[in-house]
């Protein structure tokens, strides 16, 4: 337990970094860090706000499995509906995955779209998600999600969450991946103002609290069975039940279950991402889809399995193998780009970019503090440090600024990540190869997020968001995606949960 304890706390300190805080900021940020570690490892509860487990109460209008940015999102809404909700998290801290996302969230028809003249649609967002997909996406889940986007965005403003700065991901066609204004990651700053939000809601939300059980009786759920640091159990009743505890990404045996190749793969997932939802809700004859889906990441740092983020590829950056050249569209879809790099001959491959990149993709300052970047003054100097060919590089990164000049890829055909050349020193590089990232399979649902049966017809009182659910992405889920996906169906599980709570009382 102490070693998972330090890891969530590692990457809640990377959430204050990645915000990218003034100078006034950071010393507050630091000391609330502090306090949270101390707190933490002593008790489990947290200066964020975490409530005490001695003031859990025996029943509350709304149980809301999972404490990531889903589970949060929902307990918002249904508390905005007039609900009492209650957020059981089995961790030690909040966060979940979405802690550890780095890219953005995806949206079309923008205000902040609108405001840089970018040209977007629901339509084409439809059409490009449908494709990264394979085609096999729940037509219905994704025309809600794109309908849905733009409100999503709207919405997080009123949070004082602004993602208001725009970069682009592999298989989109415009820049419709939402970030914080200064161009950091988005999974810190996402989580720590969902956590902010939560608390001046007076939204009670317990750690270290394991739902082992959802109840029923006579065909309707009501409520769960908790187990509160590891010791005692307690059944908690609800006139609803919302299930946001994330996919299996964590866990070896449901992964090589559904697909054996993965076997020996890295996973960039959270050590609490083991499917428990999933089989609680099986259990309930809940059915499930596209579970042999699961996605590889193509870029994530090996010896910590961390994942670096696609906005550095949106940001300029390429992909060269050990003889110095460039093998793929850097821009295609993650399944495509990571097949690339697996074809390779040492299966892995490096992101090559340049100062601009970095200054333009913050998160790249803490993949340096974990020692993952190589610098190099000049091409042939890092070429040299990473033991490639100084010539072959620098023909390379030649070939491609002249391309990039050109606005086209005489290569590869990549056509979007080319606003900027590699042509401000110094240069750097992150070795990498593919890693287990994300579920596409799940529980079924329906746009208004209740939970199936095989037969179709809902559970009553059992709803479901993100990435415990199924059918959304398909085949393959396009980055930027899974934001978006836990915010807009976190908000209408949220919605809807209260609805039905609300015909109970």
């Amino acid at each position: 337990m102490k070693k998972v304890i330090m890891s969530l706390l590692s990457l809640s300190l990377f959430a204050g970094l990645a915000v990218g805080c003034s100078s006034d900021q950071d010393k507050t940020t630091k000391k609330s860090k502090e306090s949270k570690e101390s707190t933490e490892v002593t008790s489990g509860a947290s200066a964020n706000g975490y409530t005490d487990l001695s003031d859990l109460e025996d029943q509350y209008d709304i149980v809301i499995i999972g404490a990531g940015g889903a589970g949060m999102t929902a307990a918002l809404q249904a508390k905005e509906a007039g609900m009492n909700p209650a957020i059981l998290e089995k961790m030690p801290v909040a966060g979940g995955n979405t802690i550890k996302s780095s890219s953005g969230m995806n949206a079309s028809e923008t205000k902040y779209q609108k405001e840089e003249g970018i040209t977007d649609s629901n339509d084409k967002f439809f059409e490009e998600t449908l494709k990264g997909g394979k085609g096999t996406n729940d037509k219905e889940l994704l025309r809600f999600f794109v309908d849905h986007s733009a409100d999503a965005i709207d919405w997080l403003d009123t949070k004082g969450i602004e993602l208001s700065n725009l970069t682009i991901t592999g298989g989109m066609s415009e820049k419709r991946t939402h970030r914080p204004a200064d161009g950091s990651a988005i999974g810190g700053y996402l989580v720590d103002g969902l956590v902010r939000n939560v608390k001046e809601e007076k939204i009670p939300l317990f750690v270290n609290a394991n739902v082992t059980e959802i109840t029923e009786k006579d065909g309707q759920v009501n409520g769960v069975k908790v187990k509160l640091n590891d010791k005692e159990t307690k059944e908690i009743k609800s006139n609803a039940v919302i299930v946001t505890t994330g996919g299996f990404g964590a866990n070896k045996e449901m992964l090589e279950k559904y697909d054996p190749k993965l076997k020996d793969y890295v996973t960039t997932n959270q050590e609490g991402t083991t499917g428990d939802g999933i089989k609680m809700i099986e259990k309930l004859g809940g059915a499930t889809v596209d579970m042999k889906e699961i996605q590889i990441h193509p870029t994530v740092q090996q010896d910590k399995s961390f994942l670096i983020g696609e906005v550095v590829r949106g940001e300029g950056a390429i992909l060269a193998s050990q003889e110095g050249t460039r093998f793929v569209n850097e821009m295609d879809t993650r399944d495509k780009v990571s097949a690339a790099i697996t074809a390779l001959p040492e299966k892995s491959a490096y992101l090559v970019f340049d100062q601009g990149v970095r200054d333009r993709a913050k998160a790249i300052d803490f993949y340096d503090e974990q020692g993952f970047v190589v610098e190099g003054e000049t091409i042939e100097e890092l070429a040299k440090k990473i033991d490639m060919p100084e010539a072959k590089l620098k023909e390379t990164i030649d070939l491609w600024n002249k391309d990039v000049k050109a606005k086209s890829d005489t290569q590869y055909n990549r056509a979007t990540g080319m606003d900027h050349d590699l042509s401000t020193g110094p240069y750097y590089a992150i070795k990498i190869a593919p890693g287990i990232h994300h579920t596409m399979g799940g529980v079924k649902i329906n746009t208004k997020t209740e939970v199936l049966k095989e037969d179709g017809a809902p559970i009553k009182g059992l709803y479901a968001a993100g990435e415990v659910t199924g059918g959304l992405h398909g085949a393959n889920r396009i980055g930027g995606n899974a934001v978006a996906d836990i915010i807009i169906f976190g908000r209408q599980s949220g919605t809807e949960a209260a609805n039905f709570a609300s015909t109970q009382k």
